[in-house]
């Protein structure tokens, strides 16, 4: 580490995954060269002794946290970092050849940027297939809140000034979900905000039918709710459009239910008749009307599920 530290703390949160963060940890060292030098953090919250030893592998350093979830360990890594600009990552996922350094040009040519978001790019769990990448672009013309209010840009493909940190706060350590999203939308409240069209985060997506991502989707859905009507409120005069709030809101709300119903089907398929149907009710619930375009745009698939939800 140079005299005046390292360009870029990079806090990763994890819990007994030490295959994925050793991925991860490569991931992050792979950027590194003369001109990029980062510090990466790795927090744990698991009991996996693996986890010492991967973080040890990659000279990382190494936090344990008595406080169980992503907001906790993201704050323990916040109150450690010494870089001038601090970054993110998931243990599950991994960043790609053109992450930071495009994020840290904007940040220098332009002081008063505090964060800049990439692109994601969506992979299946051995990181084989995968999506386009996403968002295109921020809307333009509105305010920093707005220009993220409208999506949710992965944790993963941010990088805010360090300096910033304690104006912004900590992440919500009650929230069970968007707890990275109700951090950054309030980032945009103090500080202007921008976005590199660069493909900066693989994210791991959880297959459909687990039981894990069922319930997972079920607890997090209300800190969605919680996470959107706060912010509307926070935002006074920044928020946007009523119309836009209504149909951001009711999109959010609607990705559940295909969350729900994709995994219905899965189960479906499976044979679990029990979990389809517990699947499909959720679905329903998390949107109605979501739920009736996905059995129109499903066709046969739908009926699949509603059939193997209506026997006993």
């Amino acid at each position: 580490m140079s005299e005046s530290g390292p360009d870029v703390s990079v806090i990763i949160p994890t819990a007994n995954r030490p295959g994925f963060l050793a991925e991860a940890l490569r991931s992050v060292r792979a950027l590194e060269g003369p001109d990029l030098e980062l510090e990466p953090i790795v927090v744990d919250d698991g009991d996996n002794p693996q986890t010492v030893i991967a973080a040890a592998a990659h000279g990382a350093r190494y936090i344990r946290s008595n406080v169980h979830g992503p907001a906790a360990a993201r704050n323990a890594g916040l109150r450690v970092a010494s870089g001038e600009f601090v970054a993110f990552l998931d243990d599950d996922d991994a960043w790609l050849p053109g992450h930071i350094r495009p994020h840290l040009q904007v940040m220098r040519e332009r002081p008063e940027v505090g964060a800049v978001f990439g692109q994601t790019v969506n992979y299946d769990y051995a990181l084989q297939e995968h999506s386009s990448p996403w968002p295109d672009s921020l809307p333009a013309g509105a305010t920093a809140f707005a220009r993220i209010f409208g999506y949710q840009p992965q944790i993963g493909a941010t990088v805010v000034r360090a300096s910033l940190i304690d104006e912004v706060g900590e992440f919500d350590e009650q929230l069970l979900g968007d707890e990275d999203w109700d951090w950054q939308l309030r980032l945009s409240l103090a500080h202007p905000v921008e976005f590199v069209a660069v493909p900066s985060v693989a994210y791991r997506c959880r297959p459909d039918g687990q039981r894990e991502n069922d319930d997972l989707g079920w607890l997090r859905m209300p800190h969605f709710d919680r996470v959107y009507w706060r912010n509307v409120r926070r935002a006074g005069r920044a928020r946007p459009s009523w119309p836009s709030i209504m149909r951001g809101y009711l999109r959010g709300r609607g990705q559940y239910a295909a969350w729900f119903l994709n995994s219905a089907l899965a189960h479906a398929n499976g044979g679990d008749r029990r979990a389809a149907r517990r699947q499909l009710v959720r679905g329903l619930r998390a949107s109605p009307i979501h739920s009736s375009l996905w059995f129109v745009r499903e066709g046969a698939a739908g009926r699949a599920v509603l059939r193997a939800a209506a026997r006993p």
